[in-house]
């Protein structure tokens, strides 16, 4: 047989056959997870099939409304934690961090299969995993059988090499990619990152790249088991999830991008499309409004140190506000104990509890009409952010940071000299 793909090797452990892209095939589910905004409708699907007991690991969350604004959602919540008790189901309560973020702490290891009610599942394939989205109902049916079916996709394998330079980050690599290839330009497709530079690459920044994959249209995205992998587990108490997973050298992919960053500079997402990228060098005079550091794209430790390294002992710009939302209850801790925090605080900057915070619109920064915001979330769709009379900029925390100095777009590289 031929060699195959770390997406073909996964689904084919999953449904027991040597599988190849375009087979359709059902496939037994590891992990299956929904929140406050996807999960009601999993649970009416689950209790139609008239079912009592989650077949598979069922994980609920509230972060997308960390804590509840609206006694609507403050219902939902509570009928997501009383369903989770019943159905053997595990419930992660608001402030302890986002789904995505959340699954890859504690439960994403090599060779599972993850599918959730959430676009941004592709997460969990940093840790070689297959993670990814689905409608709530096709998860309600997880839920309830521990199965699901799908066409294995066809794989896009992308090499990034040369060394990055200072100021760009793995953000900035899937900017660079999206602009090349458009939104659509992995549509059911499986990203397959690799190359030098990923694998010297830390777990949060394979976390940034996998998230990101939907962006393109990525059924999933996905990094190789490495000793990476095993010293992230290691650190989350989790060794024995560890196994090595890779692809074969003679897999064949749809496509083989290459992209040497070794003179890339950070890049922006102008409004109101992921691919609408610019170097930061273009970007122009552009005015904010508002920074926001955080997201399942970019609340890790490793964004909030980053950007804590810029703004140390300096205030952000007058007439600029800057929200920190980390993505979770352990990074958010870290970020107390290393003293993170209170260098947003003294810059001027509000931090928020572990959750999705601005990014879906919800609370917790809704823009007013006319204003920019500069974030390092993972979409600037029109209105995303809760009004559409605003305009939203993607980019990494370096140039998150910078730019809530100056008030303007702002390339990192500025103030790191």
């Amino acid at each position: 047989m031929m060699g195959r793909t770390l997406a073909e090797k996964i689904l084919g452990s999953k449904a027991g056959s040597d599988l190849k892209a375009g087979d359709f095939a059902v496939f037994s589910v590891d992990i299956v997870l929904a929140h406050e905004g996807t999960g009601p409708l999993a649970v009416d699907q689950f209790e139609a099939l008239g079912k009592d007991k989650v077949a598979a690991t069922g994980l609920f969350f509230s972060d997308h409304a960390a804590a509840a604004p609206r006694r609507e959602l403050a219902n939902v919540q509570q009928r997501l934690q009383h369903f989770s008790a019943q159905a053997g189901a595990t419930f992660y309560k608001a402030g302890e961090g986002i789904c995505h973020q959340l699954v890859a702490e504690e439960w994403a290891a090599p060779g599972l299969l993850v599918v959730g009610a959430d676009s941004h599942s592709v997460t969990a394939g940093a840790l070689a995993a297959f993670g990814t989205g689905m409608g709530s109902t096709d998860i309600g049916v997880a839920f309830a059988y521990g199965q699901t079916w799908l066409r294995v996709p066809e794989t896009i394998r992308v090499e990034y090499k040369g060394t990055l330079p200072d100021g760009v980050y793995a953000k900035d690599l899937f900017l660079e990619l999206i602009g090349q290839i458009g939104a659509d330009g992995a549509l059911y497709k499986a990203l397959e990152f690799g190359g030098p530079v990923i694998d010297r690459m830390d777990m949060d920044g394979r976390l940034t790249l996998a998230n990101m994959s939907v962006e393109a249209g990525g059924k999933a995205g996905l990094c190789a088991s490495d000793n990476i992998t095993l010293a992230f587990l290691e650190s989350q108490g989790r060794t024995n999830s560890y196994k090595p997973l890779s692809p074969d050298q003679d897999a064949s992919y749809e496509q083989v991008l290459q992209i040497d960053v070794s003179s890339l500079s950070p890049r922006v997402a102008f409004p109101h499309f992921t691919d609408n990228v610019r170097a930061v060098e273009d970007a122009g005079d552009v005015p904010i409004d508002q920074v926001f550091i955080g997201t399942c794209t970019n609340g890790r430790l490793s964004d909030l140190r980053i950007a804590a390294a810029i703004l140390k002992d300096k205030r952000i710009a007058d007439g600029t506000r800057l929200v920190v939302g980390p993505a979770s209850r352990s990074v958010y801790k870290a970020a107390i104990k290393e003293g993170l925090l209170d260098i947003f605080i003294d810059a001027g900057g509000l931090i928020l509890p572990p959750g999705c915070g601005p990014c879906v619109g919800v609370h917790h920064g809704v823009l007013a009409n006319g204003e920019r915001c500069l974030s390092t979330q993972n979409r600037n769709f029109k209105g995303r952010m809760g009004n559409p009379e605003s305009e939203i900029y993607l980019a990494s925390p370096a140039t998150a940071a910078a730019t809530a100095l100056t008030g303007k777009i702002t390339d990192p590289r500025e103030v790191l000299v």
